[in-house]
């Protein structure tokens, strides 16, 4: 009789373990900048309230039955087009995994608005919250998470990372460096230089505008250098440290160059509309990285789609959660091919005739400016 009780009271514990498991979403989108900076500085006192709902949460460690729960963190570094696009396919590959938010998926998510100090600060909340992945989207984000995982036994994986090894973040073979693996958006620089001397057949000079602290950007601008001269072009680059930087330094490489091509360096990125202007003020055109900058003002570029990218990431975090890899054991992927996109009504906004062959061999066409 006893031992009937005791395996009773065992089996009560057991459910009632699990049950905590499961919780609900406390994914919390930022509507807008002014809802996402008010996130931004209440995570540094209590957390962001994205995942104030799951504070008294543990989440379980053993999750890899086929009805197991997970809680993921993702850590986004910047709110931009690439990275929304990043993390929309990012849940997209999960959930072709069966790895469903809201069924057995409980998201906590939280946007850096491209500061350093905040990105860490989320990934230790993380940490904190016991998750059973920590997803981070862009270089900085995936620094952070990587340095407050590195005591624990929580596997992080990234996404749009143009050099994890420059970052610090794999060996120069691609395998990882810790527990910790993901996906790099490593741009197709020497494309996008023939592609721009096509457009441009009498351009002599590019400016680069780029974050000095962001490793990925400092190794794009290395490789750019390298591979101009083959196109005959002189590379004229403009470092910044903050966001608040972009306008002064914007106009004055704008004042410099031909054109400028954007890289997909986050602190730029996020302040994308401000470098246009200036471009537009000295009546040149900015070149994309990707395909969201075509939409909302870039020429041309040949990029690469952020969505599949982020899938790619996806289906490489359903295998870790479902234990049938380790994070510390995978190479970090590549995704590969870059895509022509133009936008015919920068063209007409700047004066400039666009080749008909060149249109007709764009892999999209955008016939508007659309700036949200």
């Amino acid at each position: 009789m006893k031992k009937q009780l005791l395996a009773a009271i065992l089996s009560a514990a057991m459910i009632l373990g699990l049950t905590a498991c499961g919780g609900t979403s406390t994914q919390t989108p930022a509507a807008d900048t002014a809802a996402a900076s008010e996130e931004t500085a209440q995570a540094a006192d209590t957390g962001t309230a994205d995942t104030e709902a799951a504070e008294d949460t543990e989440v379980s460690k053993d999750a890899t039955a086929a009805d197991a729960a997970y809680t993921i963190g993702i850590s986004q570094f910047a709110e931009h087009g690439s990275l929304d696009n990043c993390r929309e396919g990012f849940l997209a590959g999960l959930e072709e995994e069966g790895i469903v938010e809201g069924t057995n998926l409980t998201v906590l998510f939280d946007n850096a608005q491209a500061d350093t100090g905040t990105a860490s600060t989320i990934s230790d909340n993380y940490v904190s919250k016991k998750v059973n992945l920590i997803c981070a989207i862009a270089t900085p984000s995936a620094m952070s998470a990587y340095n407050s995982t590195m005591n624990t036994d929580i596997p992080v994986i990234y996404t749009a990372v143009s050099d994890p090894a420059g970052a610090g973040l794999a060996n120069a073979d691609g395998s990882p460096v810790g527990n910790i693996t993901g996906t790099s958006d490593a741009l197709a620089v020497d494309a996008q230089l023939k592609m721009i001397r096509e457009i441009l057949p009498d351009a002599k000079k590019i400016g680069i505008l780029y974050t000095t602290s962001e490793a990925n950007s400092v190794s794009t601008i290395k490789e750019y250098k390298e591979l101009a001269e083959n196109y005959d072009f002189e590379i004229v680059d403009s470092g910044i440290n903050t966001v608040a930087d972009v306008e002064m330094a914007a106009k004055d490489l704008a004042s410099k160059v031909d054109c400028i091509s954007n890289l997909t360096d986050n602190t730029v990125v996020s302040a994308l509309q401000t470098v246009i202007a200036a471009a537009d003020e000295k009546n040149i055109p900015v070149f994309g990285s990707e395909i969201e900058q075509v939409k909302i003002g870039c020429l041309a570029s040949m990029g690469i789609d952020y969505i599949a990218l982020g899938k790619q990431t996806g289906e490489m975090a359903a295998k870790i959660l479902k234990g049938e890899s380790k994070a510390e054991e995978m190479p970090y992927e590549v995704c590969s091919g870059a895509s022509f996109y133009v936008n015919t009504a920068v063209a007409d906004k700047l004066n400039f005739e666009l080749d008909q062959a060149t249109v007709d061999g764009a892999a999209e066409v955008f016939d508007e400016i659309t700036v949200e």
